[in-house]
């Protein structure tokens, strides 16, 4: 799904700057979505190169197999698993720079990594920022995201379907030895907007059998999200964030010094010129078409819908955590703050703050402090709650 809606996009680029027209634009036809692919290559002329590159190590890539040798015999301190380009990178923990901040999550029996989920467009520097604020509190991280010339070919997100899958497996295979001195390994996933929490919903469908591993996630942290509804113009918003990057009202500016001062400045920059370009309204409004029959694909709609099901019926009973803002133009509040009652109403645990202006997945660099405080804070209610 996501590939077609990305190679729509460039077709249409492809046209605006040729001067064509978009009437030209191939057919929707959700019936067959290779020929659309097809179409749109031919029509742009693109040339994409292998869509998965072969991987020497089982970690870096989810559709890789695991061997059948324990867990901890593959290190994910490996230095084959840390090139940029792979879809998952396991990081080990700064136990020197850990020991002097001392371990916001502190438990004498288990040890907890967090398992990064990141949004669409997402690279593996742009969550190393998190799984650095984890590993100096001597948490190991995993980090999820899906390159972005591997969505070219995917035929309705499918094949990220079982990419994901596969990621599931690999943590309950992790998860199901212990550490060399005893401690059980447990989890947290910290999931950013609807493509990472969805594909926290393929995982915990994925490990439905697997009770042992169920009840080893501590907690869940959704970043600038859910909206629990298959909406298009909600897809379209992300699409077309993803596609046009920091050219986009839907996202954040350029990228800042590490200053807060310089960030507020930027926040309340971003909040008083939020007028969209015309390029831009063209493709949400193309996106927002497109979705409008995507979505309603049988198997489209069913495989989404059983996700969602999963997440506001059937998650975990462990604490829950969701940061969103009220300027989010991709995910607005409204979807948030519902999904956030409906989860309070079947007595779950839940925990929320709105940062107010921060733009969409941008909380983290906007408000450092007060994001790395929420998380702390968390954190500590996770390891209480496994104390009693």
């Amino acid at each position: 799904m996501e590939a077609s809606a990305r190679l729509l996009t460039s077709t249409a680029i492809c046209f605006h700057r040729r001067n064509l027209p978009l009437s030209s634009l191939p057919l929707l036809n959700c019936n067959n979505p290779r020929r659309l692919i097809s179409l749109s290559l031919a029509k742009c002329s693109l040339r994409s190169t292998t869509p998965f590159p072969s991987s020497p190590n089982p970690f870096s890539s989810p559709l890789s197999r695991i061997s059948p040798s324990p867990p901890e015999a593959i290190s994910p301190n490996s230095s084959l698993n840390s090139f940029e380009g792979s879809s998952i990178q396991w990081d080990q923990p700064n136990f020197s720079l850990s020991n002097t901040k001392g371990s916001v999550f502190s438990h004498k029996d288990s040890v907890l990594t967090v398992v990064l989920l990141g949004w669409l467009g997402a690279k593996q520097k742009h969550l190393k920022r998190y799984a650095d604020m984890y590993n100096l509190r001597g948490i190991q991280s995993v980090r999820f995201v899906v390159p972005p010339t591997e969505l070219l070919g995917f035929d309705l997100g499918s094949i990220i379907e079982e990419k994901v899958k596969n990621l599931a497996h690999e943590i309950a295979d992790w998860c199901s030895v212990n550490e060399t001195d005893g401690r059980e390994r447990h989890l947290l996933f910290h999931t950013f907007s609807n493509t990472g929490w969805l594909a926290y919903g393929v995982i915990l469908d994925s490990l439905k059998s697997r009770e042992d591993i169920i009840r080893k996630i501590r907690g869940c942290i959704v970043d600038s999200g859910p909206c629990a509804e298959i909406s298009p113009e909600v897809w379209a918003a992300g699409f077309c964030a993803a596609f046009l990057k920091k050219r986009t009202v839907l996202q954040p500016p350029a990228e800042s010094p590490d200053n807060s001062n310089l960030k507020g400045s930027i926040v309340r920059n971003y909040q008083s010129d939020t007028k969209p370009s015309i390029g831009e309204m063209v493709l949400l409004s193309l996106l927002t078409k497109f979705f409008e029959v995507l979505l309603r694909c049988p198997d489209v709609n069913r495989r989404l819908s059983k996700y969602i099901s999963v997440l506001s019926e059937n998650q975990p009973h462990c604490p829950q955590l969701y940061l969103y803002s009220s300027a989010d133009k991709v995910i607005p509040p409204r979807y948030v703050e519902e999904f956030i009652a409906h989860q309070k109403a079947l007595g779950r645990t839940v925990y929320a703050h709105n940062f107010g202006l921060s733009p969409h997945v941008d909380h983290f660099r906007s408000y450092p402090h007060l994001y790395t405080a929420k998380v702390e804070e968390f954190l500590k209610l996770c390891s209480t709650a496994m104390v009693s």
